[in-house]
C-alpha cells in the first residue's frame, strides 16, 4: 500500500560541478536553495538585491542589471532615518541616500558578473500578486512596511509577465547564451492573500513557467513547488506558521535537487562537506574531555585535507578557537 504519490525527476544533462558558477534569485525559497550550495562550497551569487517575490519585479531587476540602468529615484523612500528603495528588497538600506545609490550599484555590478560568466542560473517564483502606489501606478518590489493605503494590490497577467522575462532574456543570451536558465515555482504559500487567491497565484506562475520552458531555449523547470503539493504533501512538512516547509521538507527537496543537477564526483564531495559540516554543530556535554579533542583533531585533519581543493579558513579557525579554549 502506497501513501504517497511519488513521480521521476528527468536528470538534467548540463551538470554542475565545484567548478561551475551559479546565479540564484527569487523567493526566499531561492534563498534556501542558494544557502544550501553556499554551505557546500559551491560558488554561488544569492539574491543580489535581496527576496523578490513577484516576476515582473525579478525580471526588471536584472534587465536593468544587464544594461546598467539606475533604478527609478522616484521610487526612493525615507523612513525612520533609513533610505529604502521600492524596486528592491528591504535588506539593502542606508542611513543616507548617496550610499543607498552606492550599495544598489555594487549589486547591480556584481549580479552583472555572475550572469555573464554564469554556468545555470536559478530562479523561483514567489507570487504573482503586485502592489502599485496609488500616488503614480508605479509597481513596487516591496512595500517596506508602509501604510497598506498607499498601495493597490493586483494579479498580474500571463502576458505581462512573459513581456519582462524576454526583455530580460534577450539581454541575457547575448552576453552569455550557454547559460541554462532553470525556473522553480516556490511551495512557501502566500496565505495572507488568501487561501484561493493563493492558488490562484502559484496556477498562473506554474502556467508561466511551463510557457516559458515551451517557447525559449535553454529554459527548463526544476518542480519544488510539486515535490511539496504532491509528494509530501502532508501539514506536518510544515513549519508552526503552516506556510514554510520545514527543514526536513527543505532536505527532502534539497536531496531531488542533487540528484537532478550534480554529477557523481560531486555527489561524493558534498557528501563529505556535510558530514563536516554535521560536525562542526556538535555539541559536546563535556568540551574538556579528551574524546572530544580528539573529535575536534580528526575533524580539522578531514578539513586540511579538503583544503586545496575547498575553502575551508573559516572553520579551520573555529576548530582551532575550541581547541584552544578547552585545552
Amino acid at each position: 500500500m502506497q501513501f504517497r504519490t511519488t513521480f521521476n525527476i528527468r536528470p538534467f544533462e548540463t551538470k554542475i560541478t565545484h567548478k561551475s558558477k551559479l546565479f540564484s534569485m527569487g523567493s526566499c525559497f531561492s534563498t534556501m536553495i542558494g544557502e544550501k550550495l553556499l554551505e557546500r562550497k559551491f560558488n554561488v551569487l544569492n539574491n543580489p538585491f535581496g527576496t523578490i517575490f513577484n516576476p515582473n519585479s525579478l525580471f526588471r531587476l536584472l534587465q536593468q542589471a544587464l544594461s546598467k540602468s539606475k533604478l527609478d529615484p522616484h521610487l526612493l523612500l525615507e523612513h525612520q532615518q533609513r533610505f529604502y528603495h521600492y524596486g528592491i528588497h528591504s535588506s539593502i538600506s542606508a542611513k543616507q541616500e548617496v550610499q543607498l545609490w552606492e550599495r544598489i550599484e555594487a549589486s547591480q555590478t556584481l549580479a552583472k558578473e555572475y550572469l555573464t560568466h554564469a554556468s545555470h542560473i536559478f530562479i523561483t517564483f514567489g507570487t504573482a500578486h503586485i502592489y502599485e502606489l496609488k500616488a503614480s501606478g508605479k509597481q513596487v518590489t516591496n512595500c517596506h512596511k508602509q501604510p497598506q493605503s498607499l498601495f493597490n494590490k493586483r494579479l498580474l497577467g500571463l502576458e505581462e509577465m512573459k513581456g519582462h522575462f524576454g526583455n530580460f532574456f534577450a539581454l541575457q543570451k547575448n552576453i552569455n547564451p550557454k547559460a541554462p536558465i532553470i525556473l522553480t515555482v516556490s511551495p512557501v504559500r502566500h496565505t495572507k492573500d488568501g487561501i484561493p487567491e493563493n492558488q490562484v497565484s502559484k496556477s498562473l506562475l506554474r502556467v508561466l513557467a511551463h510557457q516559458l520552458e515551451e517557447e525559449f531555449e535553454g529554459v527548463s523547470y526544476f518542480p519544488s513547488y510539486e515535490l511539496m503539493m504532491d509528494d509530501l504533501r502532508d501539514y506536518r512538512f510544515y513549519k508552526g506558521d503552516m506556510v514554510h516547509p520545514t527543514p526536513q521538507a527543505e532536505d527532502y527537496i534539497w536531496g531531488f535537487f542533487k540528484e537532478c543537477y550534480l554529477d557523481k564526483s560531486t555527489v561524493e564531495n558534498v557528501q563529505i562537506i556535510e558530514g563536516i559540516m554535521n560536525s562542526l554543530g556538535h555539541r559536546p556535554f563535556h568540551p574538556e574531555s579528551e574524546v572530544y579533542q580528539q573529535f575536534l583533531q580528526n575533524l580539522l585533519q578531514k578539513m586540511e585535507r579538503m583544503s586545496p581543493k575547498f575553502d575551508f579558513s573559516k572553520e579551520v579557525e573555529e576548530v582551532k578557537s575550541k581547541l584552544e579554549t578547552d585545552f
